[in-house]
């Protein structure tokens, strides 16, 4: 198998011939000696952090940063005047519950997302093929317009269909603009394949895609292939790793991780560290980040480390899927596998209450596909109450968080 475009991006960016495990740890500890040393030079919010490590064993050492300490403590961390900032982002990450954050990307932080933004959109898209991004575009330098700027960059014409359009809007696009590629989340793709099939008895040109955004569960997953008749490309980014954070190669064994500008561990609750194989919540380090740099942040995610080679021939670290630590999100996933296993569901709502769950469901046609039946396996002790109601072209599926209301 050819080399992964991930290591020809970091080869090209960092003037590597090669990305090996001995360059690699070397290129991450000189970054994470330089951000300790910008740290301590500027008295900011890691200045009591020692200024050089002799080895990246020696990270684990250092304390943990907090999704509090990070909404709590934004002016301290931020390591650039606000003059060379070039875009904020305010707000709670899709599935996170804790403190509003806010988080600073300097305009050389967002050319290395694009660059690897690119990097895994390559891996699946073609000079000439139409892209469906389905992601907000928010203005420059939001997520939609810098993946759209990858995707031009590849030769790719990128369709710009955003978040919150209607199921009729959509259909149209497809049969208008006939995209090869999508990018956006897992469960409205679901919905638009199976709802186009329905309306018009054949599949849409869409024949890859990338999904992002949102926890991908498995049974999701696996409907999505069969309509698209090949693997899908997961990816793994939030707004604290600039966006982008780990993609899928044409091995499809895992993501690989964004490792010239991200180190990452595994850690078990009482945040000792695992190792490779082990499944635990994800802790980041971000190097080579101008604006707002982390070291050892928590980010609240499930996943693990994978030990075996990819067969890519890649040695950048791969994460497996991942998911939220907070158990009713993950109890969430567990039930978004086993609803959307059911082919004419298109989204739903839930809501847990004591001894109780409620669906608010979209289905095909309005009935009930055996919502109860479904959930009654992860909810044995449970009364569920499940409401339908019919999708029609002025539908609009919400780009809502997967949990429970």
């Amino acid at each position: 198998m050819m080399r992964s475009r991930l290591d020809n991006w970091i080869c090209s960016l960092e003037g590597l011939s090669e990305v090996t495990p001995e360059n690699l740890e070397s290129l991450q500890l000189e970054r994470l000696n330089s951000l300790l040393l910008r740290e301590r030079e500027r008295g900011g919010f890691y200045s009591a952090l020692p200024c050089r490590l002799e080895s990246l064993s020696e990270l684990a050492a250092l304390p943990f940063t907090t999704a509090e300490q990070l909404a709590e403590n934004v002016s301290s961390m931020l390591l650039c005047s606000q003059a060379e900032v070039s875009r904020v982002i305010s707000g709670s990450t899709s599935g996170t519950t804790g403190p509003a954050k806010r988080v600073f990307y300097t305009r050389r932080d967002i050319e290395h997302t694009v660059g690897f933004f690119a990097a895994g959109i390559g891996e699946f898209v073609s000079s000439g093929d139409t892209v469906m991004i389905a992601m907000p575009f928010s203005g420059p330098f939001g997520l939609g317009d810098l993946i759209a700027e990858a995707v031009t960059s590849l030769g790719a014409a990128a369709l710009r269909t955003g978040a919150d359009r209607s199921l009729g809007e959509l259909c149209s696009e497809l049969d208008s603009a006939q995209p090869e590629a999508y990018i956006g989340m897992s469960v409205p793709l679901l919905a638009l394949l199976r709802y186009y099939v329905n309306l018009n008895g054949r599949l849409p040109p869409l024949r890859r895609a990338l999904i992002s955004g949102d926890a991908c569960p498995e049974g999701v997953v696996s409907e999505i292939e069969a309509l698209l008749s090949s693997r899908l490309f997961p990816h793994y980014g939030s707004r604290e790793m600039c966006l982008g954070g780990a993609v899928t190669c044409p091995a499809h064994q895992g993501m690989h991780l964004r490792a010239n500008h991200i180190i990452a561990e595994i850690v078990d609750a009482a945040g000792s560290p695992l190792p490779a194989g082990e499944w635990g919540e994800l802790v980041i380090t971000t190097l080579d980040m101008e604006a707002l740099p982390l070291i050892r942040y928590r980010t609240g995610d499930y996943t693990r480390l994978l030990p075996a080679p990819c067969p890519c021939g890649s040695c950048t670290p791969r994460l497996d899927r991942v998911s939220r630590l907070n158990r009713r999100e993950r109890l969430m996933e567990q039930l978004d596998s086993a609803l959307f296993l059911l082919p004419s569901l298109l989204d739903y709502a839930a809501e847990l209450l004591p001894g109780r769950l409620k669906i608010s469901a979209l289905t095909l046609d309005g009935r009930d596909p055996g919502l109860a039946a479904s959930a009654k396996r992860l909810f044995l002790d449970s009364e569920i109450e499940a409401v339908c109601r019919k999708a029609d072209e002025n539908t609009v599926l919400s780009a809502r968080k997967r949990t429970f209301l």
